[in-house]
């Protein structure tokens, strides 16, 4: 049994948390939240007082936070507080550079680090489903090994320090453009006549079928877990795959590399949020291509 110290428990790292403590390893917690701490103490997580208190004896560290100027902050609030060689695990979604800051920071403070961002949205936390995309020294990756797979069913090493965090935003642009060609698809074919059930039932086992249909179908009816049941609520939320989606093209810049579908799709997102949209799931983009 390890003492684990979770720094943000929101949406995700709540649930991850919680499944840390269920798989009997000592967690306690921080947030900024009052009310995240209660919920997070219903589920075994013992409270902190504050960021710096949670890690004093912690073994492990994980952090699932916003982004990387909140990342990089806490690091320099924590790192002196933590016992030498404490491995450090980022789960947060944040730009590749300040993963690489967050790993030289913790490496010259003694310790070891790895940025370990997820997919999987908070159903896979809840249900310890997530992927774990990582990066950093293999020998790290092996001792985190068993941390992660507590709270998600696949996890790889990509690489060196910020590999996971490039798996990722690749990832996310992949997914954020699939949606909005999904959503296209299924526009169409509605106004040409065809039932949404109908091309689903072809879509999903010909050749455009993908994660985003088969999965998570914008559609209401045709998959049950979808959020389009829910009026678009729960699941990833539109301001987050904007963030994700600016990420990518940051990152494009940076790689000079050219993604026309990724920032023809950020730009359809931040429209999304400028009418309103941003706190609803990210396939109520559908709603936007109507016209609503």
């Amino acid at each position: 049994m390890s003492k684990i110290a979770v720094i943000g428990l929101g949406n995700m790292g709540l649930p991850m948390a919680g499944n840390l403590a269920k798989a009997q390893h000592n967690v306690s917690g921080f947030d900024l939240v009052a009310a995240n701490i209660a919920k997070a103490d219903e589920r075994g997580v013992k409270a902190a007082k504050s960021a710096a208190e949670a890690v004093g004896d912690a073994d492990v560290v994980v952090t699932m936070l916003p982004a990387g100027k909140h990342v990089l902050g806490v690091y320099e609030e924590i790192l002196s507080k933590a016992k030498k060689g404490t491995l450090f695990i980022d789960s947060s979604t944040i730009d590749v550079a300040s993963a690489r800051a967050a790993h030289e920071m913790a490496r010259k403070a003694g310790m070891i680090a790895l940025d370990a961002p997820v997919s999987g949205g908070t159903g896979g936390a809840e249900a310890a489903t997530l992927t774990f995309m990582v990066g950093g020294d293999a020998d790290a990756f092996e001792k985190a090994r068993p941390v992660l797979e507590k709270m998600g069913k696949k996890v790889v090493h990509c690489g060196d320090a910020g590999a996971g965090q490039v798996a990722k935003v690749c990832n996310n642009m992949i997914l954020g453009v699939t949606m909005i060609a999904v959503s296209e698809g299924f526009l169409l074919g509605e106004k040409l006549g065809l039932s949404p059930q109908k091309l689903f039932d072809v879509v999903s086992t010909a050749t455009g079928q993908c994660w985003a249909v088969n999965s998570y179908a914008p559609v209401p009816g045709l998959v049950p877990t979808a959020p389009s049941n829910r009026g678009f609520t729960g699941g990833f939320a539109n301001n987050l795959m904007l963030k994700d989606m600016k990420l990518s093209q940051e990152a494009s810049a940076s790689a000079g590399v050219s993604t026309p579908l990724g920032a023809a799709a950020t730009q359809l997102y931040a429209l999304a949020n400028a009418y309103g949209d941003g706190g609803k799931d990210f396939s109520a983009i559908i709603q936007l291509l109507k016209g609503k």
